[in-house]
């Protein structure tokens, strides 16, 4: 046979609706060949493309023993399109909105008339014509155009048209039409699900009625999110997930504390009725606060619960939140990957993204409005954050405090954002129940077997205002008339369980009755307990816990030979190389170890101890400014290598990752690691220190006050690139004096320091206390020019012996205490930078200078201070020396402690920069010029009167 005879059969098979629908397939072929079936595929690349008609012959063929009349042809194309129409925007018309208050969308598309299609044409074409998988019961067209209408336009509508992936795509379309999760339930399951709505209910019924005025921010109106997420635990936890984790904002807190975490009534209504004060209860997990502790607002709070499913046992965990709404969503996600990892062996750590999950409710005003949902959102399948998956909520009352969605997004949906995530998305409407369970048991589903993010939008609205003392109707007056005339989903549910048969005359009132009578109970109980009176407990450290940091000699050398063997015939970059192995004698008498070097030995020494480590920033495999390279590249084949991998003497896991352009929330989800996994020393590197400004939030109401707010502890460490080198505003300033102003309760450590040895025992001290009561927060001013400044470098015996020291005095000087009348106090960079100018003025008698570096600025190290100033008996300056303006860096922390330890007749000065707005000069002459005058002024011996800062 020709060629050509062999095409021309291979068509002779497809005429009639048939050719039109290969020809529709073709057409998408040629835009994309993965979106059609891989038969079509084969079928396309052997014999190119289907005739554009056939012969007379075959325009008369007929199927069913009908003549086709050839206009047909179209209409079978016309009818896929609008199928396909229907798949991609069925969601238009969905009957998901409970108040019917939605803006009215085109849904031209949906209809036949649209495409000049009537019901006879449809009804003259098989369903499989244009329905792939119809059910048997669908025999046409039509009935097949009714039916999947009916599933994409309910109270459920779906959004799966941007995932590119066809297995997904296919996957979630099959499950939407074959109604695998929308199956009815059983009459049992029908009655609980009821209990569970009358709870929610009238929990929040009794809450407004016994509390009046007290603000709770009730889940009224969209009362089904906590059945739906109860489905979601219940789907997990007989999957073996062994922990579920959460966050969520204020509204409905209180609900899913009692009715998912299983937090006792009693507990809630005291902390209505009683003082905030809380006894400390091992069931309340995160909550738990000690008394003197300042404690946080009940709908803040969060807590732990371990359930029983057969053998497997699944901790739930509700995160603590504070008001800024999202902030929560990376944390969580930390929570995910840290419970989803073994770390007790060399390596990256063992994940198993089936151990663990998130789940996320959102209010759908913050969905699209708050940056940090995006950020949660793009690091969630990257390799240093990958969770296998969260499962998204949108508590959707359709408003914010008082602003309607048209003021408060630009997109029609709230949970537009997710779909640039491929992210399927699901609407259902509050007011079906059923519909809501059929949406947790898909959305679970897909997590399972896709290990991704899915997206629940539940569309309701909110019964009262922001809060209860709110009153919504002087802005949405419309709405409230609604609202008010609107039946409540519980008595909803019920009339239709009524109906069916389900729910006998007098059940539902039973119901309530019984769930009332436990919430009086547990009211008497809290009426009859005496408020407790607070108990003072400080939150400060155990000064007497000892933590030796010194390495033996031996050992360090051994690892630093180790730490320098590579596989056999990998190809260090040669400059690198050179770079390296120059690190092979530095523990020789007579050598020093740089700040690279140390920070490797630290990490070395601290996973031979058995403690795993985690770092993460935009640049931390190779450090912003190189000095790490602890992820070795293969100058040839780009293969990588991590030593910290190989090493023999390593007992525990070392995970580095490179983290996205994102300062909030990979900070976020470091913080929520640590939390969840206070063995691992976790450690974020800011790209350059001022860039942690982005990630004020986290700063301010987790990192800093966590401990206070929620009894959270955290052993974080921030490593702020910081100090002054002429590169302008953006990038010589960590913004101290914002930690500084945030210290208080040694509710964590703030250093700024001048020497690698002292960086090498901060570490391992910082890694030794990860689990006790002395953890708390490292903050680390780090260097950038110090890096590589051999002032900066230290002899081997620093490591070998001693331990990090708060203050370290100038070597060389203060020796005749009687002569000295002016001592220099300092931090970080400036305090070698004045070394250096003292060796350029070796050849002056400073007889009468001291200089004091202050390695720790918080906690303050008063007592040390005050040991070194009662050396000198003729002081009569103590200057405060900084690179910082005035108003910047330590000078406004420090200028009161100093005065309180100044002896009486001694004053207390400044020199450095002047008042300003901005950190820094963007110009190089300018910034040399103020150095040169700050250490000029520091050096010169004159009165105190004589001292003036620059600029005045």
């Amino acid at each position: 046979m020709k060629p050509s005879e062999n095409v021309q059969g291979q068509w002779q098979s497809y005429y009639g609706p048939n050719l039109g629908y290969v020809q529709e397939q073709y057409e998408k072929y040629v835009n994309d060949p993965g979106s059609v079936d891989s038969s079509f595929r084969e079928l396309f690349a052997n014999f190119g493309a289907p005739p554009a008609s056939m012969s007379t012959k075959m325009k008369a063929e007929s199927f069913d023993g009908n003549v086709i009349d050839q206009s047909l042809l179209k209409k079978s194309v016309d009818a896929s399109k609008l199928v396909s129409n229907i798949r991609t925007y069925g969601h238009l018309a969905a009957q998901i909105d409970p108040l019917g208050i939605s803006e009215p969308a085109d849904t031209k598309m949906l209809e036949p008339q649209t495409y000049q299609l009537t019901q006879a044409d449809l009804s003259a074409l098989p369903a499989a014509f244009i329905w792939d998988g119809a059910p048997a019961s669908v025999t046409n067209g039509w009935e097949a155009i009714q039916r999947l209408r009916e599933l994409y336009t309910g109270t459920t509508a779906y959004e799966f048209s941007h995932i590119h992936n066809e297995e997904e795509r296919e996957w979630l379309n099959s499950q939407v039409e074959s109604n695998s999760f929308s199956a009815s339930l059983k009459p049992e399951e029908q009655k609980e699900l009821l209990q569970s709505l009358i709870q929610a209910e009238q929990f929040e019924d009794f809450l407004h009625r016994t509390f009046v005025g007290q603000k709770r921010f009730s889940v009224e109106g969209n009362d089904v999110l906590v059945p739906l997420v109860n489905e979601i635990v219940r789907v997990m936890a007989g999957n073996g997930v062994s922990d579920i984790v959460m966050g969520m904002a204020h509204r409905g807190r209180l609900n899913v504390l009692a009715h998912v975490l299983g937090k006792p009534y009693t507990k809630i209504f005291s902390e209505f009725y009683h003082s905030p004060n809380k006894k400390i209860s091992p069931s309340e997990g995160l909550t738990t606060l000690n008394y003197g502790s300042t404690g946080d607002v009940k709908y803040h709070l969060g807590a732990t619960r371990t359930i029983n499913t057969g053998d497997n046992q699944t901790r739930i965990t509700l995160a603590n939140n504070p008001s800024h709404l999202e902030f929560v969503n990376a944390v969580v996600e930390g929570f995910a990957r840290a419970a989803q990892e073994e770390r007790n062996a060399p390596g990256y750590p063992r994940q198993n993204v089936d151990k663990s999950v998130a789940i996320v409710i959102h209010g759908d005003s913050a969905f699209p409005g708050e940056g940090i949902v995006v950020e949660t959102l793009n690091i969630g399948r990257l390799p240093g954050y990958q969770h296998g998956g969260t499962i998204h909520i949108i508590a959707n009352n359709k408003i914010g405090f008082t602003t309607e969605s048209k003021d408060s997004r630009s997109t029609r949906y709230s949970s537009d954002p997710a779909k640039g995530y491929e992210i399927p998305i699901v609407h259902v409407n509050a007011d079906d129940p059923e519909a809501c369970i059929a949406a947790a048991r898909l959305a679970s589903e897909y997590r399972k077997r896709f290990k991704k993010d899915f997206l629940i939008d539940l569309i309701g609205y909110r019964r009262y205002g922001h809060n209860e003392t709110d009153d919504p109707e002087t802005t949405q007056p419309t709405v409230y008339q609604k609202v008010k005339n609107h039946p409540t989903v519980s008595l909803i549910y019920a009339d239709r369980l009524k109906k069916q048969g389900v729910l006998k005359e007098g059940q539902y009132e039973e119901f309530k009755e019984n769930i009332n009578n436990h919430f009086k109970e547990a009211f008497e109980v809290v009426k009859q307990q005496e408020e407790q009176a607070p108990v003072n407990v400080e939150v400060r450290s155990d000064k007497s816990l000892k933590v030796k940091t010194a390495v033996p000699m031996n050992k360090l050398r051994e690892i630093n030979a180790d730490l320098l063997k590579w596989p056999e015939g990998f190809r260090v970059y040669p400059k690198l190389q050179r770079i390296l192995e120059r690190r092979a004698t530095a523990l020789n008498d007579g050598e020093k170890v740089d700040w690279g070097q140390a920070e490797t030995l630290a990490f070395a020494t601290i996973l031979a101890d058995g403690r795993p480590i985690r770092i993460t920033g935009q640049d931390a495999e190779r450090a912003t400014f190189a000095h790490r390279n602890l992820v070795l590249h293969d100058a040839e084949t780009g293969e990588l290598f991590c030593p910290l991998h190989q090493l023999p003497q390593a007992k525990a896991s070392f995970a580095i990752h490179n983290s996205p352009l994102s300062e909030t929330a990979v900070l976020a989800f470091e913080y929520g690691y640590n939390v969840f996994s206070p063995e691992t020393l976790v450690i974020w590197e800011a790209q350059y220190g001022d860039f942690a400004n982005v990630a004020q939030v986290m700063i301010d109401q987790f990192i800093s006050s966590g401990r206070s707010k929620w009894g959270q502890k955290s052993s974080l460490v921030m490593l702020l690139p910081h100090s002054y080198e002429g590169q302008g505003p953006e990038h010589s300033s960590a913004r101290l004096e914002r930690f500084l102003q945030l210290s208080a309760e040694e509710n964590w450590t703030v250093v700024n320091l001048s020497s690698s040895a002292q960086y090498f025992h901060l570490l391992r001290r910082q890694a030794a206390l990860t689990e006790s009561e002395e953890a708390r927060p490292l903050i680390v001013m780090a260097p950038k020019s110090l890096i590589r400044n051999p002032r900066a470098a230290s002899p081997a015996s620093a490591f070998s012996e001693g331990e990090f020291k708060p203050v370290v005095e100038q070597e060389g000087l203060g020796k005749q205490a009687k002569k000295v009348k002016r001592v220099i106090l300092c931090t970080g960079k400036v305090a070698v930078d004045l070394e250096d100018a003292l060796e350029k003025e070796k050849d002056k008698d400073f007889s009468w200078l001291h200089i004091v570096r202050t390695e720790q600025l918080y906690p303050f190290p008063r007592q040390e201070i005050e040991k070194i100033v009662s050396r000198f008996p003729n002081l009569q300056e103590m200057i405060w020396v900084q690179e910082e303006p005035k108003n910047m860096g330590s000078w406004s922390y420090i200028e009161p402690l100093l005065r309180g330890i100044a002896p009486e007749g001694v004053d207390v000065s400044y020199i450095g920069r002047p008042e300003r707005s901005s950190p820094a000069s963007g110009y190089a002459y300018i910034h040399a010029f103020e150095q040169q005058q700050i250490f000029s002024l520091a050096l010169n011996q004159s009165s105190i009167n004589e001292h003036i800062s620059l600029g005045r």
